[in-house]
């Protein structure tokens, strides 16, 4: 027997319903009436492995079979599209490398899209068109015209704006940097990025209006991330607190982490740890210590961890000290573990709250992400 779109739209709903991911009837009618299937494209990767790691093997819609392809589009998971800057429809063998763009599962999707608090009559700037679907669930909700998205990429935008035209969707579509906004568009009532920022963009707070939201994921280079929900106020500044969605995004392209030249670790002097290494295996551990380092990129895993920054060259890597503990070694002009202890330190003596317990302040003058409170302890952003 096979099966209707529609009805594996409806199960979808459903799914995400008893989830907990969709409580808004208002979206679980949208995601019951968008096409997801269009927005796979006519191609996608799905994970292989490898000799040396992840391989991406190019699965083709002319090749699957019709129900095969509805089950597909209709589970919820990420199908990635691009992967290195190669989109899945150009692909002629199977590659390795990052994904650089894909269909977010629909379970992140509409939390996000709940978390954003957009309601009716709102007008929306997304920020990370991808594949379109999560544009064509707020054109669904709002309208066309209430709904402007912007592509970085060109070859994704295309891909974006052929899915939502087939859909009968018509909103503003712009090719471009999202971190500048679209200020032609503006005010908006609500601004939310699909792509995760080490910072808040100026044009963002410039471009929504007092009272509006912007809800965003702030990552760091170690991969560290939290979902940020953003007020404006009246005189130009934003504050908000982190939200308690377990979530990953990629980086928007201008904020991702730089190209790492040839390096030599384990310089430099060594002393005993404050800290324990493993508490970088907790996602809230992770984003804590990323505040005291915040350009700093990590690897290795465990006890040995490896942090580097590479604008200056300064290194920290850790060890199992023989009396139990653990060691240290720093080199350069950043004493890269240093802030992270305190970080950590700070975070373990208030109780090891979650990220929720962390909030954000965005002025004209810095923007600080705090413990507890405004006045609380706070680490400044590399904006």
């Amino acid at each position: 027997m096979t099966i209707a779109a529609a009805q594996l739209r409806q199960e979808l709903a459903e799914l995400l319903v008893a989830k907990g991911s969709l409580t808004d009837a208002r979206w679980a009618e949208a995601v019951k009436a968008v096409p997801r299937e269009l927005f796979l494209g006519e191609a996608l990767f799905r994970p292989t492995d490898g000799t040396s790691g992840t391989l991406w093997e190019p699965v083709q819609r002319v090749r699957t079979s019709h129900e095969q392809w509805l089950r597909m589009a209709y589970e919820n998971r990420t199908w990635v599209t691009q992967v290195d800057g190669v989109m899945a429809e150009a692909a002629k063998s199977s590659p390795p490398g990052p994904p650089t763009s894909s269909s977010t599962l629909p379970s992140l999707v509409v939390r996000m899209l709940e978390a954003a608090e957009i309601g009716d009559g709102d007008k929306v700037l997304e920020i990370g068109t991808g594949t379109g679907y999560s544009t064509a669930l707020l054109c669904q909700r709002l309208g066309d015209g209430k709904v402007t998205s912007i592509e970085y990429d060109p070859e994704v935008a295309a891909r974006a704006g052929t899915a939502l035209a087939a859909a009968g969707y018509t909103p503003t579509l712009i090719v471009g940097d999202g971190l500048a906004g679209y200020d032609k568009n503006a005010e908006y009532d609500r601004l939310i990025a699909t792509c995760s920022v080490r910072y808040i963009p100026a044009a963002w707070l410039w471009q929504v209006r007092d009272g509006g939201t912007i809800t965003a994921p702030l990552s760091g280079w170690m991969g560290g991330t939290a979902l940020a929900h953003l007020t404006l106020a009246d005189d130009g500044t934003a504050t908000g607190r982190f939200l308690s969605d377990e979530l990953s995004f990629m980086f928007a392209r201008p904020h991702d982490r730089p190209p790492r030249s040839h390096y030599l670790i384990g310089l430099g002097e060594q002393r005993e740890s404050v800290s324990d290494p493993h508490v970088l295996n907790d996602p809230t551990g992770l984003f804590v210590a990323q505040l005291g380092a915040p350009s700093a990129e990590k690897l290795g895993a465990a006890d040995r961890i490896i942090l580097l920054d590479v604008a200056t060259g300064s290194q920290a890597t850790t060890e199992p000290s023989p009396d139990g503990g653990w060691l240290v070694r720093q080199h350069g002009p950043l004493k890269l573990w240093d802030g992270v202890e305190v970080a950590v330190s700070t975070w373990e003596a208030a109780g090891k709250p979650h990220r929720s317990g962390y909030g954000l302040t965005v002025t004209r003058q810095g923007q600080k992400v705090w413990l507890g409170d405004p006045d609380g302890p706070s680490w400044n952003l590399p904006a």
